[in-house]
């Protein structure tokens, strides 16, 4: 155990980048040298070889004593921080909000990029404004958390809305440039904008408005309507007293003209008061013995109060607005949580959830009624009223019984669609068929039955409509991840279905891409059928991501869907950019759409430069680029980028994405340390995870809390190594989680050290340098141990990733200086009716739920972890009492760790004030934990001289030999240098 002390606190060095040091004396006095070149490797040898250890200075040269680099920076990085480590540390407890240093912060203070809506008749853009981060007041409104949501009360919506500061319209020329910019006025200065969407005929928009109160609450929302035009907005009701209710639905447009809008009541009558003394305690039975098995979901209603709370927020009127004013309410109070025209603007799908509530699911599974009304607001039939679906099985793949997606046919002027389980809903149930979909009118005739459309032996995914003779089904199951497409003729029964497409989800490679959609006149979407001249084949377009072995190609195929040939028509470039199609811009002509006429808009992108958006005409291809958006972050403009394979033990083939810091020039500037950032995912076979996902030309987006952050700080980020975890056939993949995340690790681990990326002392594995195979065998004999234990490379994930940080400083502190878990789950017998894709309960999989658990494992963790959650963290399985006690159990064995909680926040974080102070811990927890300093290296050679001095050995009365390797020159061993601890020492 001692001796592993020693492994663990000898620091690797870097010299500068200056001339080669003078050939030092060998002396018995000297116990380490620094290498030129680093990382290293620790050797254990057994004490009567070390003599051969003697000959070394003279066949390597490059052996430099510690002391005559100690004042060295290392790495190429600035140890100026190691004087102030005690302020630091004074402020890490005062318990303020702190600021990362400027390189970082100066990234998240960037003004955004705008969003982009497109015109229906493609004419036209929309430039949404976006404001930076909100600040910590805006979450610190009081809200009400119930049946599973959050809810503002002070504006009648949702809680933490982010909001557009601003509305600029572009004309879209002729030539495919942008015309100047037209701002929407007429609203108050510091208007927040929501909910922006056009009218059908693209002359108007509607969006809603709020403001900030005195008294930091926001007022409530009020509908706004806009001529494109002119640019002039007014309010949409005359009447200054109608709020718009945005807790579900908002508003939607029936016609060119007119709004169908979810307002608050006129009626609704003031606040319920909660009793401050109860009738009765609060009471749950299952007297009847039902099975309800459910994940842990938060915010649920708690009491009759919240009930009564839930109707006060969620009840709405719908209302019918013109744009000449006219209003008229329809239907009763109730609580809307959707409401959609058919195609022919003569009807409406209305549903609504009603009593009784649950204090066990969210509001998603309350009861639910779906009906039709014409647009007018007269009823015309209910379709379902479907009860309380408390009972829906946890396994993956189980849904509510009864009838589910209801929606109108896109390619019909007023059709009914559905889906209805024949297993009960349950995925553990075998039954054929699984799933059969329906069809019927809005308003059937007497006694007309819905028309079977078809039958599904997996679970329905939806549906691609195009016309009576064309639209495409597609189904699923988790457990086998297999996916089908069905093409099938609705309007022809006597044409059978067929199977278009039958592959696993898993096998990107095999993908062969997704229908792209054309809009209708209606405002739907079908798929869009393409001719070629003197061709009378049925064509669609088919838009892949076009995976491979070299990473991502995006592509699009013109599809014969009947023959099945297919011609590719577009792909991106391969070698320096990344390109996609985004959407047709040429589907506002009704009719089939002409291949020669073909327009499409198309976005690109590179490494180091950000997206940007064209139009690219057919036949000639030309390319006319709309958008010029400056670089985010011009200061990590010239960042490198480069995705990585390797192999796992198990011959499973890996990748990931490595980022290296602007300018890095690993022979001038040594190693790096390094940050790991990973999520793992469950996979069914070995051929599929191992294929490449992503592209090594996508643009390193990076976001307020994002690993990449640290670019800006020097480190090299290992970004997104897959970690795959496994279960062929009737395995379960988590049976062997720890080991395929350990192993997974290691293979990472072992590939950034073979590039000489980053520090690393190592641990117990085989050496692949032959050459270094044939000095240590020539100095030591032929049995030796290659370590290979990584120094400074941290591990850090978000959610799950920070369930696999924590696994991995329990199960392999080998590869870890140390951890950063943000809001995760510790803990699995706390969500013990399933987690992730695990469907199995404690009681049916005991063993997997305890050692996959790091809080079982909390004993073990030596290495440092910083924990990370949102006090108000309302994901399902990460409460914030997981890092809580997971905290105390660390604590409870004298880890090293600290946890900090962000008040007001949530799963993910919002506010700027948390997010800096979260970047500021982590970037504390690397620079103390992770970044290397001489005055560090030489009072851990002090504390390893006085463990070695007490005669610390393993059992084999082995001596600790460290040497600094040179990653890919690793067989040129005269560049290496040498550690060692001599035996005089012992």
């Amino acid at each position: 155990m001692r001796l592993h002390k020693v492994y663990h606190r000898l620091t690797l060095l870097s010299l500068s980048p200056s001339s080669p040091p003078p050939p030092p004396a060998l002396t018995s006095s000297l116990s380490l040298f620094t290498p030129v070149r680093t990382p290293g490797h620790l050797i254990t040898h057994h004490s009567k070889r070390f003599k051969s250890i003697c000959t070394m200075s003279s066949r390597f040269p490059n052996l430099v004593p510690l002391n005559s680099i100690a004042a060295e920076n290392v790495g190429g990085r600035s140890n100026d921080s190691v004087s102030s480590a005690s302020t630091e540390d004074e402020e890490a407890l005062a318990g303020k909000y702190q600021l990362p240093p400027p390189e970082i912060k100066n990234i998240v203070d960037a003004p955004p990029l705008p969003a982009l809506s497109f015109s229906p008749q493609r004419d036209k853009i929309l430039f949404l404004k976006r404001r930076s981060l909100p600040p910590l007041a805006e979450l610190a409104r009081p809200e009400e958390k119930l049946a599973g949501m959050r809810i503002d009360g002070k504006c009648n919506t949702r809680s933490r809305m982010s909001f557009y500061t601003g509305i600029g319209i572009h004309q879209l020329m002729p030539d495919g440039t942008l015309g100047p910019e037209r701002e929407i006025h007429g609203y108050p200065d510091g208007a927040k904008i929501n909910f922006v969407t056009w009218s059908l005929d693209g002359k108007h928009l509607a969006f809603s408005i709020r403001f900030d109160e005195e008294d930091n609450s926001s007022s409530k929302l009020r509908v706004w309507v806009a001529n494109v035009e002119t640019g002039q907005a007014r309010p949409l009701f005359q009447s200054p007293n109608v709020y718009l209710n945005a807790v579900f639905d908002t508003f939607v447009w029936v016609d060119n003209s007119t709004l169908l809008v979810c307002a608050i009541p006129s009626s609704r009558g003031d606040l319920p008061k909660k009793p401050l003394v109860p009738s009765g305690p609060k009471i749950q039975s299952n007297e009847q013995k039902n099975v309800i098995q459910v994940r842990t979901f938060q915010d649920l209603l708690k009491d009759e109060y919240d009930e009564d709370l839930f109707d006060y927020y969620a009840t709405s009127q719908l209302v019918l607005a013109s744009l000449d004013g006219t209003t008229k309410e329809i239907g009763n109070p109730a609580v809307y949580t959707s409401m959609d025209p058919s195609p022919d603007q003569k009807y409406l799908l209305v549903s609504s959830i009603h009593r009784p509530y649950s204090f066990t699911v969210p509001c998603g599974r309350f009861p639910k009624k779906v009906e039709v009304w014409t647009t007018d607001g007269k009823f015309v039939r209910e379709v379902c009223d479907l009860p309380l679906a408390e009972d829906i099985p946890i396994a993956i793949s189980s849904v509510r019984r009864g009838m589910r997606n209801i929606n109108w046919r896109a390619d019909k002027p007023s059709t009914l669609y559905w889906a209805e389980t024949q297993d009960g809903g349950d995925a553990k149930v075998e039954v054929s068929p699984r799933d059969i979909i329906y069809t019927q009118p809005a308003e059937p005739l007497e006694g007309e039955q819905p028309e079977i459309l078809h039958k599904l032996d997996l679970r329905y995914g939806g549906i691609s409509w195009c016309d009576d003779s064309l639209a495409l089904v597609y189904e699923s199951w988790y457990k086998t991840r297999r996916t089908r497409t069905w093409v099938i003729s609705p309007g022809s029964k006597d044409v059978s279905p067929r199977i278009l497409f039958d592959r696993s989800s898993e096998d990107v490679y095999s993908d062969p891409g997704s229908p792209m959609l054309r809009r209708t006149p209606a405002g739907t979407y079908v798929i869009a059928k393409i001719k070629k001249e003197n061709d009378e084949g049925t064509y669609i377009l088919l838009n892949g991501s076009g995976a491979t072995s070299e990473g991502n190609i995006p592509f699009l195929d013109l599809f014969d869907i009947n023959a099945g040939g297919k011609e590719r028509i577009w792909e991106s470039d391969k070698e320096k950019y990344y390109e996609t199609v985004v959407s047709l811009m040429s589907d506002y002509e009704e009719g089939d759409l002409l291949l020669d006429r073909l327009k499409l808009l198309t976005s690109k992108e590179s490494k180091t430069e950000n997206t940007q958006y064209s139009i690219q005409k057919w036949p000639e291809k030309k390319v006319c680029q709309i958008t010029n958006f400056p670089h985010p972050y011009p200061q990590l403009a010239s960042l490198q980028k480069e995705m990585i394979k390797y192999q796992r033990n198990d011959g499973v083939q890996l990748t990931a994405t490595l980022y290296l810091p602007p300018g890095y020039d690993p022979s001038k500037d040594g190693p790096l340390p390094c940050l790991f950032w990973s999520y793992p995912g469950e996979f069914k076979s070995k051929d599929a995870a191992g294929q490449v996902r992503g592209s090594p030309n996508e643009f390193a987006g990076i976001g307020p809390t994002s690993a990449l952050l640290w670019l800006a700080r020097r480190f090299a980020i290992l970004s997104g190594p897959t970690i795959p975890i496994i279960g062929e056939g009737d395995k379960e993949a988590n049976d062997r989680y720890v080991e395929q995340l350990v192993a997974s690790a290691e293979a990472a681990v072992e590939e950034v050290i073979r590039r000489g990326v980053s520090f690393f002392i190592c641990s117990y594995m085989t050496i692949s340098s032959i050459a270094l195979d044939e000095f240590v065998t020539s100095c030591f004999g032929a049995e030796y141990f290659k370590v290979a234990h990584p120094n400074k490379i941290a591990v850090g994930g978000h959610s799950y990733g920070a369930f696999m940080t924590a696994n991995l400083l329990a199960h392999a502190p080998h590869l870890f200086c140390c951890g950063i878990a943000r809001s995760g789950a510790y803990n699995r017998t706390l969500t013990p009716f399933g987690f992730q894709n695990e469907d199995r309960t404690p009681w049916e999989a005991t063993g997997t739920y305890v050692e996959m658990s790091p809080f079982m494992s909390a004993n073990k963790i030596k290495k440092p972890i910083l924990l990370i959650h949102g006090e108000e963290d309302n994901n399902s399985g990460t409460l914030t009492m997981q890092s809580d006690r997971f905290f105390n159990a660390l604590k409870g064995h004298g880890a090293l760790c600290r946890l900090v909680i962000l008040p007001f926040e949530s799963h993910g974080y919002a506010a700027r004030e948390s997010i800096l102070h979260v970047l500021w811990e982590t970037d504390r927890w690397l620079q103390k934990h992770c970044v290397p300093n001489s005055s560090d290296a030489s009072a851990e050679l002090d504390a390893c001289k006085d463990e070695v001095s007490k005669g610390v050995t393993d059992s084999d009365n082995q001596t600790v030999v460290a040497s600094g390797g040179g990653g890919p020159e690793l067989a040129d061993f005269e560049h290496e240098g040498f550690y060692s601890l001599p035996r005089s020492l012992l």
